[in-house]
């Protein structure tokens, strides 16, 4: 099924939910959305926005999502899930990364070389959390979970091979990218997504990871030249929660919960990480119009540079394994997920 299918299907699918007014109460809900991009990114534009829309027409407008963009309610990205828990926000969008090992579990899919689609991971992410990862998040009633397209290097110089990388400084997302760069012999720099615009002009980093479809609202295709990409598998991903305050879901009308559960879960965390991934063509486009250079590391190239990142994996086993989990069976059952999906879709 194409994204467009599957939007089309999304959102028909939940105005069939549409409360009639005879069964809706008088009780009137005002929530509040607070997120780190700024308002015409894509995720918030073409994700937040259709589920925060969606919600507020099926609910008959007795559900009002107040949005709250590039951290307008104060505070730093990292602190957005614990906003939410403490009531500062009702439902957050966050990079689980920035919170290194909080949940552990959701790192199999930052991996490097392991994802090669959106959909298909973030259908896997959705169905682990929902059998497994719950009890990682206490007192979160989730909405989405889901991951970005390939992720890749955006620099000051070209990047072909990992050797290009040595003594660079390079912002990374989480600490199964800081492992990376560690590996490739470059130096890595903690800096949540909106940080990068600055720390680039300045000089403060050499170049940054980030999918294509963000560098367009952060300017990343004026502030370097240079954009290395992989040939199939992305060169690694960051997953995203898209999560309520549980106590807050829980004091909702029934019908209400409804409509939240009718536009949440496994449909629209597919939906979320499938239209953030068709969103990276466009910004490709236009680093190509600004007359960049796009390095496209082949699969055969690709392994170079996979051999040198493989001790990640060792590592994260034993990681999981010192924390009770069995790291190896969360490779295989990632696998085995995502590989369901690339057969039936």
């Amino acid at each position: 099924m194409t994204g467009n299918t599957l939007k089309t299907v999304f959102m028909g699918a939940t105005a069939a939910v549409a409360l009639t007014a005879g069964a809706a109460s008088a009780q009137e809900v005002t929530l509040r959305l607070h997120q780190f991009l700024p308002a015409q990114a894509n995720v918030p534009r073409l994700v937040l926005d259709v589920w925060a829309d969606n919600v507020e027409r099926d609910s008959g407008g007795r559900i009002e999502i107040e949005r709250y963009h590039a951290m307008a309610l104060g505070g730093t990205p990292p602190e957005l899930m614990d906003q939410m828990l403490d009531g500062i926000a009702d439902i957050i969008w966050t990079v689980n990364g920035y919170t290194p090992g909080r949940y552990p579990q959701t790192e199999v899919f930052e991996l490097p070389f392991f994802v090669a689609d959106a959909r298909a991971a973030s259908s896997a992410l959705w169905q682990m959390y929902d059998e497994h990862m719950r009890e990682d998040f206490a007192g979160v009633h989730m909405l989405g979970a889901w991951v970005h397209g390939p992720g890749m290097f955006h620099t000051s110089t070209p990047v072909s091979v990992p050797a290009d990388l040595q003594g660079m400084k390079i912002r990374g997302g989480s600490r199964m990218v800081n492992d990376l760069l560690t590996l490739v012999g470059a130096e890595p720099v903690g800096l949540p997504v909106t940080g990068i615009p600055e720390a680039l002009s300045r000089g403060v980093i050499d170049g940054t990871t980030i999918p294509w479809e963000v560098t367009g609202s952060l300017r990343v295709q004026e502030l370097v030249e240079n954009h290395t990409e992989m040939e199939g598998t992305g060169l690694y991903t960051l997953t995203f929660s898209f999560a309520m305050n549980q106590d807050v879901y829980d004091g909702l009308p029934a019908d209400l919960q409804e409509v939240i559960d009718n536009n949440s879960g496994l449909e629209f965390s597919i939906f979320a990480g499938g239209t953030q991934a068709d969103a990276d063509a466009p910004a490709r486009a236009a680093a190509v119009e600004r007359g960049n250079t796009i390095v496209t590391v082949s699969n055969e190239d690709a392994e170079q540079w996979a051999e040198v990142v493989q001790p990640i994996y060792a590592s994260w086993v034993a990681d999981m394994d010192s924390r009770g989990l069995d790291g190896q069976a969360l490779i295989d059952q990632a696998r085995d997920l995502m590989a369901d999906y690339e057969s039936t879709h």
